[in-house]
């Protein structure tokens, strides 16, 4: 009687996806396209403890190259990005709006109904989100339409990425190093299962670490980081271009 041996291997010889390690320029020297649209308006939503906030912050401190000021969760509220390079315009043109996030329950999270209201430019800035009521008609301000770039998605065809956080507790291979995030088949299978339930194709899906506990900056941080947001430039600026 022979012994066979089986060995479940948890990574990928070679990397599923292809990353350029380090690359901030991109990023750094974006302008938008179509030059009546100043910036790109990202909203970020979903559920609550995903790493919103965390994401806003980590792209400043990113852009920045220092830790930044943590974004508010209780208010809906825009966060620009001063430069720090002595560029004239004084801030990037990527502006990333925050919302609390959505809960089960009644009488937990954001409405629904007041992230749709949002991306259709209804709501003011640091406006406090409650947790019982949505909006008032009395305290929407309606933003210009060529200035707004999220609209209402199913009515705009607004493009949507997938921020896919918290790799580094998902499994060991992302734990031990983040460079091999694209070697790992538990992030590749998550990536695939969220695909399936909410729509996203694969190439619209970005696993990241967001900065937490850390107090100085790391490349391997910032690369996955900076790659989401080059996407989401590049999708952003097809959008406004259609403007």
């Amino acid at each position: 009687m022979s012994c066979v041996t089986i060995i479940f291997l948890s990574a990928f010889t070679e990397p599923w996806r292809t990353i350029s390690w380090g690359d901030l320029n991109y990023v750094q020297d974006y302008k938008p396209s179509k030059g009546s649209v100043k910036h790109l308006r990202v909203l970020l939503y979903g559920p609550v403890g995903a790493g919103k906030s965390s994401f806003i912050n980590s792209v400043s401190s990113i852009l920045r190259g220092r830790m930044a000021i943590p974004a508010a969760v209780s208010a809906y509220e825009t966060h620009t990005i001063e430069r720090e390079d002595g560029d004239p315009d004084g801030f990037y043109p990527l502006v990333l709006s925050d919302i609390m996030g959505l809960e089960d329950g009644t009488n937990k999270g954001v409405c629904t109904e007041d992230i749709k209201l949002t991306m259709m430019g209804h709501v003011m800035d640091k406006y406090l989100v409650t947790l019982s009521h949505s909006f008032s008609h009395k305290q929407f301000k309606l933003l210009k339409w060529d200035t707004l770039i999220l609209q209402l998605p199913v009515l705009t065809g607004i493009p949507q990425v997938c921020i896919l956080t918290h790799i580094d507790e998902a499994c060991g291979i992302t734990e031990s190093n983040l460079k091999d995030v694209y070697h790992s088949k538990y992030i590749k299978r998550k990536m695939e299962e969220m695909s399936s339930s909410v729509g996203f194709p694969m190439n619209c899906i970005f696993p990241v670490k967001n900065y937490n506990e850390e107090t100085k900056l790391n490349d391997d941080i910032d690369t996955l980081i900076l790659d989401a947001l080059r996407y989401i430039i590049n999708f952003g600026d097809d959008f406004i271009k259609k403007l």
